[in-house]
C-alpha cells in the first residue's frame, strides 16, 4: 500500500533543543527502538456511556498482532454499563488497563486530556474510539511505518477507514486521499480519523507542551496540524485498519456521499468552516515557537487571506499555497475565500 510522507524541517537537527518532556525522559523511545521486545504503545481510549459496542473493541485490541501495548480511558461520566465493562477487562488484562475521568468538556477536550496527561512510558501512542473494531495488524503496520523514521522528530500515521454498520456489515470505505499531507493541507483540511492515529513520543511531547488551554475542533484535526507546522512527518496509509461503526451516537460520520458533501458545503458557505479556522488559528498562536519558519509563513499568509480587502484574500490564499485534497473542494475554498467565510 502506498504511503504518504511530509519530510521533515531542516529545524529538526542533533542540534535542537530537547522540548520540556524529552528531559524528563531523554532516552525512551531510543531505547525503544533498540531493545530486543517490541516497542510499548499506550492506548488511549475516550469513554462516554459506550457499553453497546466497548467489549468489541477491547476484544479486537486484545487480538493485536503487536501485543506490548497498556490502555488508558478518560470517561467522561458514563451512568450506563461502560465503567463495571471496563473494571471487567482491568482484571481479566491484569492492570493493563486504567480509568481517570475525563474533563467532561466534548469528545475533543477529553482525548487531549489523555494525550497530555496519561502517565506512560511508552515508545508511541494510539487514540482509540470505544465502538471502532480494529483489523489485527493495525498496531503492527502503524508501527512497521512509523519506525522508519528518526523518533526525535514528531511522527504520525493515519489510515484510511472502512465503515460497517450498528450490526458490523460492511458499508464502504472512507475516502481515498492522493495528495500527500503537509501543513498547507492541514491548516482547511484534516484527512486524519483519530480513531486510525498512531504517533511517537517526540509527537506526544509537542502536544504536552503546548501550554493554555486548547479549545479546537477536533482532537486529531489538531494533531495533524500541530505535527506537520513543526516540520515532522506524516503518513497516510491507504489500507483500511480500523472498521469504524456508523449510529446514531457517534461523533463523526461518513461524508462521502453526496448528500453529505453538499450538507457540509452549506456549513462552510454559512461560516461555519470560518469558525472552525479560527479556533484552529487560535491554537496555533500557542504553539508558534514550534513551527519552522515556513509554515510560520504560510499560516501569516493564511490569516491574511482571512481578512482585508478581496485582492489581499485573494493574493495571499495563492501565494500560501494552501490546498485541499480534490480540485471541486479547492474551488469551494477559493469560492469561499472570494466572500470572506474562510
Amino acid at each position: 500500500m502506498n504511503q504518504r510522507l511530509h519530510p521533515p524541517s531542516p529545524a529538526w537537527t542533533k542540534d535542537t533543543p530537547v522540548l520540556a518532556a524529552d528531559a524528563a525522559m531523554p532516552d525512551a523511545s531510543s531505547a525503544a527502538r533498540h531493545c530486543a521486545s517490541p516497542p510499548k504503545v499506550a492506548i488511549l481510549l475516550g469513554s462516554y456511556q459506550g457499553e453497546t459496542y466497548l467489549a468489541q473493541q477491547l476484544d479486537s485490541i486484545a487480538a493485536q498482532t503487536h501485543a506490548n501495548w497498556e490502555m488508558h480511558v478518560s470517561d467522561d461520566g458514563s451512568v450506563d454499563g461502560t465503567l463495571a465493562i471496563l473494571e471487567q477487562y482491568r482484571r481479566q488484562w491484569n492492570d493493563r488497563l486504567s480509568v481517570r475521568a475525563g474533563p467532561a468538556n466534548g469528545f475533543a477536550a477529553n482525548f487531549l486530556s489523555l494525550a497530555r496527561y496519561a502517565e506512560s512510558d511508552a515508545a508511541f501512542f494510539c487514540f482509540s474510539d470505544q465502538d471502532d473494531i480494529w483489523e489485527a495488524d493495525h498496531l503492527e503496520r502503524a508501527l512497521d511505518k512509523l519506525r522508519l523514521h528518526d523518533d526525535a522528530v514528531p511522527a504520525l500515521y493515519c489510515s484510511r477507514t472502512q465503515y460497517i454498520t450498528e450490526d458490523g456489515a460492511h458499508m464502504g470505505f472512507s475516502t481515498l486521499f492522493k495528495r500527500p499531507p503537509s501543513f498547507r493541507n492541514a491548516l482547511v483540511q484534516n484527512i486524519g480519523g483519530g480513531n486510525t492515529m498512531v504517533f511517537n513520543r517526540a509527537a506526544r511531547n509537542l502536544l504536552i507542551n503546548v501550554k493554555g488551554p486548547i479549545e479546537v475542533v477536533s482532537h486529531d484535526w489538531w494533531v495533524y496540524l500541530l505535527v506537520s507546522g513543526a516540520g515532522g512527518y506524516v503518513i497516510y496509509d491507504d489500507y483500511p485498519g480500523v472498521r469504524y461503526r456508523q449510529h446514531g451516537s457517534n461523533m463523526m460520520g461518513q461524508n462521502v456521499k453526496i448528500g453529505a458533501r453538499l450538507a457540509r458545503l452549506k456549513l462552510l458557505l454559512l461560516g461555519r468552516f470560518r469558525q472552525w479556522n479560527g479556533a484552529n488559528l487560535a491554537a496555533l498562536a500557542l504553539a508558534q515557537d514550534y513551527l519552522t519558519p515556513e509554515n510560520l509563513r504560510i499560516k501569516c499568509l493564511f490569516e491574511r487571506a482571512r481578512s482585508g480587502n478581496v485582492f489581499v484574500r485573494m493574493t495571499s490564499l495563492y501565494r500560501s499555497g494552501i490546498y485541499r485534497q480534490f480540485k471541486t473542494d479547492n474551488l469551494a475554498l477559493w469560492i469561499i475565500a472570494l466572500l470572506n467565510r474562510l
